[in-house]
């Protein structure tokens, strides 16, 4: 008979990335035995799906570009308009700085620009004035308007507590950070330019500050120097560092990175997040479609783990270490697909999950409700649910399962073993997933499920 596991490990296995992927394919079975709470699966869709993702990739990429796709980051949304936004970065700090601190500022930047990238809403826009990178005048909405606020901010040094090292993001400079300073960059007007839960975001980085004066181990370079998410960098180069090289690359476990990002930022969670003996778990949720009627009632069996997040920074925070510092990153294939609305929303607008009747109308009630607040445009009815809703924790779960499936379609298709799932997320899946939404719901270009977001959750 195999022991109950103590508390302090069921916490650790629900903070770890191999539960994300075990959990959600439970539920994955579930669906396959026609058992889930909230949806119908269309099993035989899943083939479109793929080929879909397919035809854009071969679209959108030369056959012999289709194997170097770039990764799935946060530094992608940099690049929007075709403009290399980072690399002018990097050109301004060449010859100033070494090269470790390069790339702790970049982690300086995609922590805060990860943080700030929840759901904007249909309404709000970033505007980028004309400069020597773009020369007319743009304005961008979503990941892009965000990522692009982010950085912005970040160059004008609002999450910098040192006025002479203003491209850096320090604790004191969070904490200190206002809302009206949040709000003015962000060039939000509540009537004509209204962000989703901007306050939500402002909290957020609040909490970031506090979480890098709780995790001096991590983001302390020296006794007096500023606490830095971009710190972490020196840790993980000291793993790299320390151990057998690989063919010149310094080897870093994919799991350290992971457990910096979701330890070291633990105190980012709003405390209505799920918790265990006091310890919150983040994106961890309890899912119906696996919860065992005859369990005890503390039991976890039936929570599922994303950490959504979490993954996105570390696979943003990667990219600029592989890149710059040669590291080679080992188990890089534990973390998963991301369970967001436009890889999900891809699945539900091929057809390949449908909302059962009862969810579809008990959404549409919510949707309903909420377009009678103020601001609130009454276009392209969806069914809306809050982060925390049984429908959006199913939905989740499925994504994560399926893009497993769908990748493994689209290397067989392509004859390319290799791509990676980072690969598939960005040459293919997410980028399908917006098409389909654009084309579905022309006036917003949003998801087929909308979720009500408070700034801290995808």
């Amino acid at each position: 008979m195999t022991p109950t596991p103590s508390t302090a490990e069921t916490i650790s296995y629900l903070k770890s990335l191999p539960a994300v992927r075990e959990r959600a394919e439970k539920v994955y079975a579930k669906a396959q035995d026609g058992q889930l709470k909230h949806f119908d699966v269309d099993f035989s869709k899943l083939a479109d799906v793929a080929k879909f993702v397919v035809s854009l990739i071969k679209r959108d990429y030369e056959p012999n570009d289709i194997a170097n796709i770039p990764p799935h980051t946060r530094l992608r949304h940099f690049d929007v308009g075709q403009k290399d936004r980072i690399g002018q970065l990097l050109e301004g700090w060449k010859g100033r700085i070494d090269t470790l601190e390069t790339v702790r500022r970049l982690v300086d930047l995609i922590v805060v620009s990860v943080l700030l990238d929840a759901g904007a809403g249909d309404r709000w826009t970033f505007q980028v004035k004309s400069d020597n990178v773009q020369k007319v005048t743009r304005s961008y909405s979503r990941s892009e308007g965000l990522a692009l606020a982010s950085l912005t901010m970040f160059m004008e040094g609002r999450f910098s507590s040192d006025i002479h090292r203003s491209h850096q993001v320090d604790a004191e400079g969070l904490c200190n950070l206002t809302l009206e300073s949040l709000r003015e960059g962000f060039q939000v007007d509540d009537q004509k330019n209204p962000l989703l839960g901007l306050e939500g975001r402002w909290e957020l980085l609040r909490r970031l500050g506090l979480s890098l004066k709780a995790h001096r181990e991590y983001f302390a370079s020296s006794e007096n120097a500023p606490l830095r998410p971009g710190n972490m960098v020196d840790v993980l180069f000291k793993e790299g560092s320390d151990r057998p090289r690989r063919k010149d690359k310094y080897v870093v476990r994919t799991e350290s990175l992971f457990k910096i990002v979701i330890d070291g930022f633990a105190e980012i969670w709003p405390p209505s997040r799920t918790s265990l003996n006091g310890v919150s778990l983040g994106d961890v949720w309890p899912c119906d479609a696996i919860r065992n009627p005859n369990a005890a009632p503390d039991s976890t069996d039936h929570y599922v783990a994303f950490h959504k997040l979490s993954q996105w920074m570390t696979y943003s925070i990667m990219e600029p270490l592989e890149t710059h510092l040669n590291i080679e990153w080992e188990h890089a294939n534990l973390l998963t697909g991301l369970p967001e609305y436009r890889n999900g929303g891809l699945l539900i607008d091929l057809g390949f999950m449908t909302l059962k009747p009862k969810e579809e109308e008990r959404g549409l009630v919510n949707y309903r409700h909420n377009a009678l607040k103020p601001g609130q445009p009454a276009v392209e009815v969806v069914p809306t649910f809050e982060p925390s809703d049984p429908v959006i924790i199913e939905w989740r779960a499925m994504t994560v399962a399926t893009l497993d499936r769908i990748a493994d379609e689209v290397r067989k298709q392509l004859n390319l073993p290799n791509l990676t799932l980072a690969q598939v997320l960005q040459g293919g899946t997410w980028n399908a997933g917006r098409e389909i939404a654009s084309v579905s719901r022309p006036n917003t270009k949003g998801p087929p499920i909308a979720i009500l977001s408070d700034g801290t959750l995808f």
